[in-house]
């Protein structure tokens, strides 16, 4: 049997939507999207891509889906 393992990107006050930039998803009204870019270091991302650079699934949302569709 397999691990499930969540690499998930969440802010104090619970927020878990666009990382990586503020156009990234403004679905809602949303206008903090980019609030972890200041957090980032290079351990940060050495850990993030060690993790996404083994076989995985993804279990997504319909609006991550359409979002990543294009890719």
């Amino acid at each position: 049997m397999r691990k499930i393992i969540v690499l998930e990107h969440i802010s104090l006050d619970g927020i878990i939507q666009a990382p990586d930039g503020p156009e990234e998803d403004t679905s809602g009204g949303f206008v903090y999207g980019g609030w972890i870019c200041s957090y980032s270091d290079e351990t940060l991302g050495a850990l993030i891509r060690r993790q996404m650079h083994l076989p995985f699934d993804s279990l997504l949302r319909h609006t991550t889906f359409e979002i990543w569709e294009q890719y």
